[in-house]
Order: structure tokens, then C-alpha cells, then sequence
């Protein structure tokens, strides 16, 4: 075999190792946007849209977060602890209707606590503790966003530049976060089976309940049944 024949036949060699590895590098990008996707879902979309359209510096956002937020396991939340968040977000949700932008800017405090509670980061890093909650909230995630935004707006007649959050804003906003405040106020893998296992077990009669227990009931109905506050429920507005 001539010497020529020899280094052409190296060349293609070398061409066709390129192309498989080429391929596989396009695949494993293309694979890693699809997981993206999947992962992050509507919170995907709004991370190329703040990249204007760049695909490729938001998956390396996200891909990011992860590598930060994946390692993150959720903790429960201490005895008693469920409760008294639903009771106080039932109390945001009526406080909706005297004072709507109090309501929001509780309803931010409160999910803030409750995430710092689930083990996110917390110590006043906004920033930080959204990027972890939307690895692991991600369908969710906006409606803190939504109602962190709202809650810091300036107020009408504050002086400040931009325009004051409306009711129906400020309604809309507190809306989408209920959604990410029930994902962080259910019970975590394994806590079922405890909170099933104590429910099952059978309990002392007596002549009437605990006032706290007979809240916490009606706390619970309250806030699983549809709210639907419109302009004409809020006062002032």
C-alpha cells in the first residue's frame, strides 16, 4: 500500500471520528434543552425570554440552577407549623378585601418564611431563594415572582417613578402565589404516610373540641375552596 493511499485513509479516519463526536455533542445539547424543558417547564420560556431570545445563555442559566439548588431536599415542617400558615394565609386572603396591597405584601412575607421553613435559602436573598424554589417549584415559581413585584411597587403617590399595582393586579398576583404557598405547605415525601398513620389512630372522646383545633379546621376548608375576590368585594377600589 502506497504512502499516499496510507495518509488518505487516515484523513477520512480522522473526518469520520470528528463527525461522531460532533453528533454526539449535538445530541447531548439537544438532550440537555429537552430536559430543560421538561424540568422547568413555562419557567424555561421565561428564561430565554429575558435572554432575548438566546436559547443557549438560558439553558446555561438554568443548567446554573441546578447545579446551585438540585442537591436541595425539602424539609417538613415542624409540628404545628402547617397550621398556623394556613390560618394566617386564610387571614391574608380576608385581609384582601380592606387593604389589598397589605394583603400582597404579607402574602410575600409569608411565602419567603415558608420556604426558608422548607429548608431554602433564605436571610433576606430574595434573588437566591426564587432560583432555588424554581428548581424545585418550577410550575409555580412565578406566582412569588408575580407577587414580590407587586408587593415592592411604588404606591400612589409615593413620588416614586412607575405606576402604582392596581386592585386587580394586586388580586391576580396573590391569586397565582396561592399555588406555590399550598405546594410548600404539603406534606413532603414520607410525611403522608406519618400524618395518615395519626389520623388513623384512634383518639380520647371529649366534650368539646379545642378552640385551635376547631380553627385550623375551618382554616383548612377555607383555603382550598375557590376564592374568587372581584372589584366588587375590595373596599375602595
Amino acid at each position: 500500500m502506497s504512502t499516499g493511499v496510507i495518509i488518505l485513509l487516515i484523513v477520512v479516519a480522522v473526518a469520520l471520528v470528528a463527525a461522531v463526536v460532533a453528533r454526539s455533542v449535538a445530541a447531548r445539547g439537544a438532550g440537555g434543552g429537552r430536559g430543560l424543558k421538561r424540568r422547568f417547564g413555562p419557567e424555561y420560556d421565561r428564561a430565554v425570554a429575558r435572554h432575548d431570545g438566546d436559547s443557549k445563555a438560558a439553558e446555561h442559566e438554568l443548567e446554573e440552577r441546578v447545579k446551585r439548588h438540585g442537591s436541595l431536599r425539602e424539609q417538613p415542617l415542624e409540628p404545628g407549623a402547617r397550621e398556623r400558615y394556613m390560618v394566617r394565609w386564610t387571614a391574608v386572603q380576608e385581609q384582601f378585601v380592606d387593604s389589598p396591597r397589605d394583603a400582597v405584601v404579607e402574602a410575600d412575607r409569608l411565602i419567603a418564611e415558608v420556604a426558608g421553613a422548607r429548608g431554602f435559602p433564605d436571610g433576606g436573598s430574595y434573588e437566591e431563594q426564587l432560583d432555588a424554589l424554581s428548581v424545585h417549584h418550577a410550575h409555580h415559581v412565578h406566582g412569588f415572582r408575580r407577587v414580590h413585584r407587586v408587593a415592592h411597587a411604588p404606591t400612589a403617590g409615593s413620588g416614586a417613578g412607575g405606576a402604582a399595582a392596581g386592585t386587580e393586579e394586586l388580586r391576580e398576583a396573590l391569586v397565582e402565589a396561592r399555588a406555590l404557598f399550598q405546594d410548600l405547605t404539603a406534606p413532603v415525601r414520607g410525611e403522608q404516610k406519618a400524618l395518615s398513620r395519626g389520623k388513623s389512630e384512634p383518639r380520647e372522646k371529649t366534650d368539646e373540641a379545642p378552640e385551635t383545633t376547631r380553627t385550623d379546621n375551618n382554616s383548612r376548608g377555607r383555603l382550598h375552596a375557590p376564592w374568587a375576590l372581584n372589584r366588587r368585594h375590595v373596599k375602595g377600589s
